[in-house]
Formats: structure tokens, C-alpha cells, sequence
């Protein structure tokens, strides 16, 4: 009917006939050796394909090769079935994928379907339900198209839609069975769905024409993408060879585009003009005239350029050609499966292992105008050759719609719930739970750790421990001052016959150097993971040594008072507080702690706790109080004996005592209580780990403020300074003080 001729080799041509299969002949211009069985054969619709593939594997024609422009069930790829079946358009099995990936991008998990029940809509459907189930899709129905039965298989599908849940649909139809099922939707008024379809309907231009486009509107889908073949427009319209009266599809052709009617056709009618055949086809413009319309004749041309790209590598032409050898079906074959090239508009023609070419497809948008004309507009691409991250682009700002549809079973669980199945519905239907305590969900919109988002997963408990930096330096400073303490009580001990050891009570000094020692390391207790006996002895422990430590300070003061009182005429005061009053006095005072320490422990003691509060993603663990009343009691004591240590000093601070201890010890009380002044509010306001923190400052600081103030000073004297270190300085220095 029509004849393609294409001189692509020195004194051959090879041309394409359209009658219900195309036919890709190889022949030499000269008669003898023109084939009168072609070896290649190409479907023009896939409802032929079937046909095309018995006719040339009759007995006689079981080599016969064919190249299809049209044909895309995915069933074709089978090569045991059809070894010598190849294509220019790709295979359904690609652009099921492609549209599950779709779906999947515009957050669609709850979908509808419906297929054309033949090979086409079957296949097809069943490559989008695989990869839609392996991207977490859900398909609330999928339904098929029946043609026979037609009426009351269209009404089971209207009424599976009107009962359904889910805002979008995924078709897998033929264009004319889309008409029909358009049609049914009109009569029922079935909108407000988010249609999306495949290239056998998205960019047909009947429904678009039709009154009832807007059922479709905003409609997305997949298709062959648009190209122009140089020179084809030309080619098409010059139609001076279909001039014949006999040519029963120019006859039809031509009476359509130009409403007249030829002599003796059946066709004519009493009110059509008659045909003249010098109608003028250029200035039509349609589908016929625009080639970027048709992307299959893209596939033809490709299929031709295929053929004859072979045939040079077989016939080994360079300026000639070998005339004499007629190439067999079977080695053409192995040629046409290699070739590779690249045509004159940049597509790149190849066939896989499966005699399919690369899967490459335009997203098309239905967007309507102003005057009520819908457009087609190309709003991203789908390229399998592409890495698989980068298969699918697209441009979301041409899409017309404002807003993207949403088609969820169940919403997105919120923070601090978990999802649990709907008995008897798909992984998409779900309720959302509360997690249990000590339990989160990931926050909405942030990946989750868990796919399926079917779980909660155990909060971070967060504690103050030995392995972050903060608990490492802390851990130092604790045993740097520890060993410090030590150092200076080994000088004291070597030099404890000295005058400034013995005096003031040597006894109380090394009492507060193992006090202080304690002191150091009874804040190691606060760190690491709370449990119920370091909750009870980070509290205790660090009450009882404070107290000790201040006990001995204060003794100590008191000592400097009395020593003064004692130099007074008459005076007879050191009697009553000498030095075993003067241990008494340390127990007593520490006996008080322990007794206080001991009613908080039984009434209520302090505990390990998980706090949920303070922060949603994580567990603060922490000790509590217990008895807040025992916790400040034991604060309050250590307190008023710093406080009242204080006062003594200060008032002491002038008298002429030996190596200036009252000076010192008012010096470190001060600094005592300025640390434990700023520790409350510093405390109170810090969250989490950092208040156990806080509290170890304070109490590093406060120990280094007494080692330091008390005892360096004396340290100096007795290793850098000896020669003050006499009693012969120490009665000259309290006389001329005195």
C-alpha cells in the first residue's frame, strides 16, 4: 500500500511495505535477485503481532526475522518462543516499572487498577504490581476490562471505583477501551481521581477532543518519546504513488482528511463534495502531517536503519558492495543483534539479550487551557539506560496541578507512635499505637531506621559516662587532685617534725588530708550509669566527707581563737580545747551528718530514674532525691558549718597566729562558698547530664579551693623557703605580730 525506499547501499535498496504487517525487504536492484519471501516482518498494532509471528513461523518461514515498531507485550522478550523476534519500541516489562517508580515519587501507596484483559494489560499490569509491592505500594483493587460482557463488566468496575478509598488510578488499557471506560465515568461522574496511564493513551488526542476530558484532567502517564525524522514529513506528504482509484486505504485516507467523496466508493455520501486528487495535503495539520505526534515512525525508521546497518557489515561494503552473496535469515540476525549506532537525530539504537532496545519514555502531563484544549506537556523523562537513582528526572514545577493528590490507606504515624496491621488489609492499612515507655518512633518525614515503620525502637538513654570527653576530663581532674592530696601529705609526713607540721594540730591536718582525699574521689561516684547503690553512695559519700573536711577546718580555727585566748593573762582556755576536744569535736559534727544521712536512707532513699520528660527522643537517667527534704538537710548542714567556719576565720583573720592560718582558712571558705552559692542555681537549670556535671564541679572546685589555700602556701615554705620553717621565725613572727 505504501512503500518506503531508503538507498543505503551501492546498488540496493531497502524498503518497507505497509499492509497489515510491515515487510522489510532485502533486494538488489536487479530483478533476478529480489526476494520474493522477506526475511524481516514488522507488527503494525500489537493486536496483530500474533498474527504477524504465525505467519512467518509457518514451516516454510520458521527463519523469517522480524523487527516490530508497535509490539510491546513483555512475553515477546522470551527468545525460546521467539528467538528471532526484535523491536524498536521497548517492552511492557519497562514500563511497568517505570510507572510503579512514578507512583512511588508523588507518595502514592494506596492505588487502584485497571488492566485490558489480553496479553497487553495482563503482562503489563503484573511488571507494575511487582515493583509497586517492592516500593511499598499497595493496590486497594485491580480490575479487568473485558470486551465481552462489555456492559456489565464497565458497571462492576464503576462500582469497585465509587466503593474505593484510593484517589489514584493506574490503567494499563488500550486507547479504545480507555474511551469506553471514559465514557462510563461521564455518565456516573466520576471525578477528582488521579489518573495515570501508559502510551497507548496519554498523548491520544480523541479523549483529550472529547467533552469529557475532564474527567482526565491533570492525568500523568508514559510515552515513546516525540522525535522528527529528517526528510519523513516530506516523504509522507507526497502521496502521488497512493494515487489510485483501486488503493482502498488512500481512498479512505483521503475522503476522511478532506470530507469529499471519489466515484463508485462506498463511502460517498449525497451531501460530500467530490474528490478531486489535487486536494492539498501540506497545508493539513494533524497527526499524520506532525511526525512528533507519532513517535512509532521514529521506531520504523529505526527498525530500516537497523536492517541496513547489518546488511553493510554483512555485505562488507566500503566503496562496493559484494553483488553476488544473498545473506540467510539466521546470519542476519547474529549481525542485527550486534549492531550499535547512533541515528542522525542522537538516539542510540542497540538491542539487549532479549532482542528489546533501551527503555526510554516521556512523562506526559494533561494540562488544560483556557479554552478548554487539553495539552500535552512533557514534564520529565524515564531513562533505564540511566543509573537507577537517576533513571527517573522530571520537572515538578510544569505540573499543573497546585497541589499533589494524596492516596494513603493510613495517614503517617506521628511522633511517639508505632504502626500495627489492619487485620485482613494490606501492609499500607495500619493503626497507630503509642510506643511503650522508654520508646520512640522516628519523627514524620525523617527516615526511619526500621522500613516498615511496624516498631518502636528504645530510646538513647543518656547518662553522664566515663567514654565522652567531658566524663574523661572530669575523671582527670578528680584523680589529679586525689594524687596532689597525696603529694602533700607525703611532705607533711617528711617534714612532720617541723614547726609549721606540728603546729595547730598536725592531727587535724592530716585528718583533712584524707578528708579531701575522699572528697576527690567521691565524685567519681556521679559518674557512670545510675543503679541503686551509687544513686544511695554519690549522696551519702559526698555528704559525710564534706562535712569531715569542714569539721577539721573548723577545728582548726577554733585552735588559732583558743591559742590567742590562751596568751591572755590568767587565761586557762586551752584546757577545754585541747586536742582530744578538738577530735571529738570533728566526730561530733561528722556523727550529725551520719545521723541525717542515715534517716534519708531509710525514710527515702535517693534512687535510679528514668526521666521521659525532659526530652521526647531520648531517656535522661538519673538519680533521684528520694526525699528532697534529706537532700537539702545534708546541703543545708554542710552549709551552716561553712558558713560558721567562715565567720571564725574572718574574725580570726587579724590575730597574730603562726604562718598566717587564719588568713588561709578564710581565704578557702570563701571560695568554699562562693562555689556552693553559684551551684544551686547553676543546678537547677541545667538538663539532663549536665546538672551531675555541675554538681561534680562544685565539688572538685570547693576541694581544690581548700587544698590550695591551706596547704600550698605551707608546701612553699617547707620546700623553698626552709629557713622560715624554725621556731626561732615562728617566735620572732608571733612577737612582732603580738
Amino acid at each position: 500500500m505504501k512503500q518506503f525506499f531508503l538507498q543505503v547501499l551501492h546498488n540496493y535498496t531497502l524498503s518497507a511495505v505497509i499492509t497489515s504487517c510491515f515487510v522489510f525487504a532485502f533486494r538488489r536492484t536487479s530483478p533476478v535477485l529480489s526476494t520474493r519471501n522477506p526475511n524481516w516482518l514488522t507488527c503494525l498494532h500489537w493486536m496483530q503481532y500474533h498474527q504477524c509471528i504465525f505467519r512467518c513461523n509457518k514451516p516454510d518461514r520458521r527463519l523469517a526475522n522480524h523487527i516490530s515498531h508497535f509490539a510491546t507485550c513483555a512475553c515477546l522478550s522470551d527468545k525460546t518462543k521467539y528467538p528471532s523476534f526484535l523491536r524498536t519500541i521497548p517492552s511492557d516489562d519497562y514500563q511497568g516499572r517505570a510507572l510503579a517508580q512514578l507512583v512511588k515519587h508523588f507518595g502514592w501507596t494506596w492505588v487502584g487498577a485497571i488492566r485490558s484483559y489480553n496479553d497487553y494489560g495482563n503482562n503489563g499490569m503484573a511488571a507494575f504490581t511487582e515493583t509497586a509491592q517492592q516500593l511499598g505500594i499497595c493496590l486497594e483493587y485491580s480490575v479487568a476490562f473485558v470486551e465481552k460482557g462489555a456492559p456489565d463488566n464497565m458497571k462492576k468496575i464503576i462500582n469497585v471505583i465509587k466503593a474505593s478509598t484510593s484517589k489514584v488510578i493506574v490503567t494499563f488499557v488500550s486507547s479504545g477501551h480507555m474511551d469506553v471506560i471514559l465514557h462510563e465515568l461521564s455518565q456516573h461522574n466520576l471525578t477528582g481521581y488521579q489518573w495515570v496511564g501508559t502510551e497507548s493513551w496519554i498523548i491520544d488526542s480523541q479523549p483529550a477532543e472529547k467533552d469529557t476530558h475532564h474527567i482526565l484532567d491533570g492525568a500523568i502517564g508514559l510515552s515513546i518519546p516525540k522525535a522528527h525524522v529528517n526528510g519523513m514529513r516530506e516523504f509522507l506528504l507526497d502521496v502521488k504513488q497512493l494515487n489510485s482509484s483501486s488503493n482502498k486505504l488512500f481512498t479512505e485516507f483521503w475522503e476522511t482528511l478532506f470530507n469529499c467523496k471519489f466515484k463508485l466508493s462506498n463511502s460517498s455520501a449525497e451531501n460530500q463534495r467530490e474528490c478531486t486528487r489535487h486536494e492539498d495535503l501540506t497545508g493539513v495539520q494533524n497527526s499524520f502531517t506532525d511526525m512528533s505526534v507519532m513517535p512509532i515512525f521514529n521506531n520504523i525508521y529505526k527498525g530500516v536503519y537497523a536492517v541496513a546497518h547489518a546488511l553493510h557489515s554483512i555485505l562488507g561494503c566500503n566503496d562496493t558492495c559484494n553483488y553476488k552473496m544473498q545473506p540467510d535469515p539466521l546470519t542476519i540476525l547474529q549481525h542485527i543483534r550486534k549492531i550499535h549506532f547512533e541515528t542522525k537525530e542522537g538516539d542510540e539504537v542497540y538491542f539487549d539479550e532479549n532482542g528489546d532496545p533501551a527503555a526510554k519514555y516521556e512523562i506526559i502531563n494533561w494540562q488544560p487551557t483556557e479554552n478548554g484544549i487539553v495539552d500535552f506537556v512533557t514534564v520529565g523523562l524515564y531513562d533505564v539506560s540511566l543509573p537507577a537513582d537517576k533513571q527517573l528526572s522530571h520537572q515538578l514545577q510544569d505540573v499543573l496541578s497546585m497541589q499533589v493528590p494524596v492516596s494513603v490507606c493510613s495517614d503517617k504515624c506521628p511522633p511517639g507512635t508505632r504502626k500495627v496491621l489492619q487485620k485482613g488489609k494490606p501492609v499500607c492499612c495500619y493503626d497507630c499505637i503509642r510506643c511503650a515507655e522508654g520508646e520512640i518512633s522516628n519523627m514524620t518525614g525523617l527516615p526511619c531506621p526500621i522500613t516498615a515503620q511496624d516498631a518502636c525502637v528504645k530510646k538513647e538513654a543518656e547518662f553522664l559516662s566515663y567514654e565522652e570527653i567531658m566524663g574523661v576530663l572530669l575523671t582527670a581532674a578528680a584523680l589529679f587532685g586525689t594524687c596532689m592530696t597525696a603529694v602533700v601529705a607525703a611532705i607533711f609526713f617528711t617534714y612532720r617534725t617541723t614547726p609549721i607540721v606540728r603546729a595547730n594540730n598536725s592531727e587535724l591536718s592530716f585528718l583533712l588530708l584524707f578528708s579531701l582525699t575522699l572528697c576527690f574521689l567521691c565524685s567519681l561516684t556521679f559518674i557512670g550509669r545510675p543503679s541503686e547503690w551509687s544513686c544511695m553512695l554519690r549522696h551519702t559519700a559526698f555528704g559525710i566527707t564534706f562535712v569531715l573536711c569542714i569539721s577539721c577546718v573548723l577545728g582548726k580555727t577554733i585552735v588559732v581563737l583558743m591559742a590567742f585566748r590562751a596568751t591572755l593573762p590568767g587565761s586557762n582556755v586551752m584546757k577545754w580545747f585541747g586536742p582530744a576536744q578538738q577530735r571529738l569535736s570533728v566526730v561530733a559534727f561528722t556523727l550529725i551528718q551520719v545521723v541525717i544521712c542515715i534517716l534519708w536512707l531509710t525514710i527515702s532513699p535517693p534512687f535510679p530514674f528514668k526521666n521521659f520528660t525532659q526530652f521526647k527522643d531520648k531517656i535522661i537517667l538519673e538519680c533521684a532525691l528520694g526525699s528532697a527534704v534529706g537532700f537539702w538537710a545534708v546541703l543545708g548542714y554542710i552549709g551552716l558549718l561553712a558558713i560558721l567556719c567562715f565567720i571564725l576565720a574572718f574574725l580570726a583573720r587579724k590575730l597574730p597566729d603562726n604562718f598566717n592560718e587564719a588568713k588561709l582558712i578564710t581565704f578557702s571558705m570563701l571560695i568554699f562558698c562562693a562555689v556552693w552559692i553559684t551551684f544551686i542555681p547553676a543546678y537547677v537549670s541545667s538538663p539532663g547530664k549536665f546538672s551531675v556535671a555541675v554538681e561534680i564541679f562544685a565539688i572538685l572546685a570547693s576541694s581544690f579551693g581548700l587544698l590550695i589555700c591551706i596547704f600550698i602556701p605551707k608546701c612553699y615554705i617547707i620546700l623553698l623557703k626552709p629557713e622560715k620553717n624554725t621556731k626561732k621565725n615562728m617566735m620572732e613572727k608571733g612577737a612582732s605580730k603580738s
